[in-house]
C-alpha cells in the first residue's frame, strides 16, 4: 500500500491493487465495474471484471467499506499490482483524503514520473514498482525512458535478474519468443511505451512482409492503449470504418492471446498430421445405450465422451505422446499425468480449459467433468487456472459439420485430436456395402518428441477403440 502522508489517513483508506489473477500474466483488461465512487461494498463482493490473456475474471474486495475513487475506466488495461480501486474503510471519520487519491491529478499530465525506489516481485520472473499510484505518462510527452522501462527482469533458474539498459528493452516472456524463433532484440523496432519491445514487434521482426502493410497501426493506437482520465469513456470494440467496405476490431485479451499463441506454435514446433477414416457406428449405438444406463443418470453422455476415453486409453498404452519439449534444457518431459485440454468456441474467442488427472477419472466422472467444462466456458466464467498445465488436447469440429483439419498444437503440449463430423455414409461392412456411421480423425504432433511411428499407433488405436468400443474394457 502506498505511503500516506497523515496517520489517520492511513488506516481509513486502503487500496485494492490488480491482482495476478493468472500465472505468468502480467497485466489485465477492465471490463465492466460492478460499483461506483460512493457505493458500499462488503469483503468478498465482486466489485469489477477483467480481461486477462487467458480469460474473464470477476474479481472480489477483500474488505469492507465505501468506494472512494475507481483509478481507472472500463477498457484500460492495467498492470499487475497498480492500484485499481481505493475504499474508505472508515467511512465518516473525517473529510481528509488519501494522498495518493489526489496525488495523480496534481502533477501536469507531461510530467516526467519519477524513479521508482524499487521493485516487488509479485510474479516469477516479474515485478511491478513499489510507486504505484502514478499513472504512466502518455506516448510521447517524457522524452527519457523512465528508469522503472530499464529494470525489465528476467527468468533465470527462478532467480530474478536485472536486464542492464544497454540491451533491448522487453519482458522474459518476450525474450523467449525472440529466441524461439531466431529473431536477435537488437534488429527489432520497438512499439511499446518508453520503447520496450513487444510480442508483435518480435512478430514483425519475424514476418517481415505483414509487418509492412501494418506498420501504421502502432501509430493510430496510442489513444487506446493509454489509461485514460476517469472522465473518459472506453474506447469501443469497433475502433475504425472506413465507409460501409471495412470494419476495424482491435485485437485484445482472449483473441491477442491466441494469436500470439498460434504463431508460436506454428514457428517453433514442427507439426506433422496424419489421418483416418473410421466407421464409429458401435460407438454411437453405445452413446445411445448409455444415455439409458441409470448409472449415467444427470450427466451429458455424447460421442465426444467416448473419444475423450479413447483418447485417453490410447495416451496409457503409448505414453510417450503425452509430454513436453523443454527448450532452455534440451530435455523432454515425460508427463505421468494427463490433463485432457477440450477446445471451447465462445464470444471472447477459443479457449482451451482442461480436466485435471482425467487419465484417474471413470466413465461418468468424465462425463460430468465435460459437462461442467462446457457450461462453465459458455457462461465465459473458466478461470485461468482451468486453461494452465495441459498435456493433450481434443478439438471437435465436428460440430460445425466439418470433416476434418490440421490441428496446431495448444503451446507447451506435444499432440491435439481433431474430431471430424460423424456422417451416414458407404461403407464395406463384412462384404458388403452398407450406410454407417463414419468419421475422419487427424492428430497433429510435435515431431521432435513424437516420431511418426508413435504418432500412428496413437491415432490408430484412437480408431480402433471407436470402431470396436468393447475395447474400452479390454485395453483399459
Amino acid at each position: 500500500m502506498t505511503t500516506m502522508t497523515d496517520t489517520s489517513n492511513a488506516a481509513r483508506f486502503r487500496e485494492f491493487k490488480m491482482p495476478d489473477v493468472g500465472e505468468g500474466l502480467t497485466e489485465a483488461e477492465i471490463l465492466k465495474w460492478y460499483v461506483q465512487a460512493g457505493d458500499t461494498v462488503t469483503d468478498g463482493q465482486v466489485v469489477c471484471e477483467v480481461e486477462t490473456a487467458k480469460a474473464a475474471v470477476e474479481l472480489p474486495i477483500p474488505f469492507d467499506g465505501v468506494v472512494h475513487e475507481l483509478r481507472f475506466p472500463e477498457g484500460t488495461t492495467v498492470d499487475v499490482g497498480q492500484v485499481i480501486i481505493a475504499v474508505d474503510v472508515a467511512p465518516g471519520s473525517g473529510d481528509a483524503a488519501p494522498a495518493a487519491a489526489s496525488a495523480p491529478a496534481a502533477e501536469p499530465e507531461a510530467a516526467e514520473p519519477e524513479a521508482p525506489k524499487g521493485r516487488q516481485p509479485v510474479l516469477v520472473g516479474y515485478g511491478v514498482a513499489e510507486s504505484s499510484t502514478k499513472r504512466r505518462a502518455r506516448k510521447g510527452a517524457a522524452t527519457a525512458v523512465p528508469a522503472a522501462a530499464a529494470a525489465i527482469q528476467g527468468e533465470m533458474n527462478g532467480h530474478t535478474t536485472v536486464v542492464p539498459e544497454s540491451r533491448p528493452l522487453a519482458k522474459p516472456p518476450v525474450r523467449k519468443l525472440a529466441k524461439d524463433l531466431g529473431i536477435d532484440l537488437a534488429t527489432v523496432v520497438p512499439t511499446g511505451e518508453g520503447g520496450i519491445i513487444t510480442r508483435e514487434d518480435v512478430h514483425a521482426a519475424a514476418t517481415p512482409v505483414p509487418a509492412q502493410a501494418q506498420a501504421p497501426a502502432p501509430t493510430a493506437a496510442p489513444p487506446a492503449a493509454e489509461p485514460a482520465p476517469a472522465a473518459e469513456a472506453p474506447a469501443p470494440a469497433v475502433v475504425t470504418t472506413v465507409g460501409a467496405r471495412e470494419t476495424r476490431i482491435p485485437v485484445k485479451g482472449v483473441r491477442k492471446a491466441i494469436a500470439q499463441a498460434m504463431v508460436g506454435s506454428a514457428f517453433t514446433a514442427p507439426h506433422v498430421t496424419e489421418f483416418v477414416t473410421v466407421d464409429v457406428t458401435r460407438t454411437m449405438k453405445l452413446v445411445a445405450e448409455l444415455k439409458e444406463d441409470k448409472e449415467m443418470a444427470g450427466v451429458r453422455v455424447n460421442p465426444l465422451l467416448l473419444i475423450a476415453k479413447a483418447l485417453l486409453v490410447a495416451i496409457k498404452r503409448n505414453p510417450g505422446v503425452n509430454a513436453a519439449w523443454d527448450e532452455a534444457n534440451q530435455e523432454i518431459v515425460q508427463k505421468h499425468y494427463v490433463n485432457l485440454g477440450i477446445a471451447a468456441a465462445t464470444p471472447r474467442g477459443l479457449i482451451v480449459p482442461n480436466i485435471k488427472d482425467a487419465h484417474e477419472q471413470t466413465l461418468p466422472q468424465l462425463a460430468a467433468s465435460l459437462g461442467e467444462l462446457v457450461s462453465t466456458a459458455r457462461e465465459g466464467k473458466t478461470s485461468p487456472a482451468a486453461m494452465a498445465g495441459g498435456t493433450v488436447t481434443i478439438t471437435n469440429v465436428g460440430v460445425f459439420g466439418v470433416d476434418t483439419g490440421t490441428p496446431i498444437l495448444n503451446p507447451g503440449e506435444s499432440a491435439i485430436l481433431a474430431v471430424g463430423a460423424i456422417k451416414l455414409q458407404p461403407w464395406v461392412h463384412k462384404g458388403k456395402v452398407k450406410p454407417r456411421q463414419v468419421t475422419t480423425l487427424a492428430l497433429s504432433f510435435d515431431h521432435r518428441l513424437v516420431d511418426g511411428e508413435l504418432g500412428s499407433k496413437v491415432l490408430a488405436d484412437v480408431a480402433a477403440i471407436l470402431e470396436q468400443p468393447k475395447r474400452l474394457i479390454t485395453w483399459a
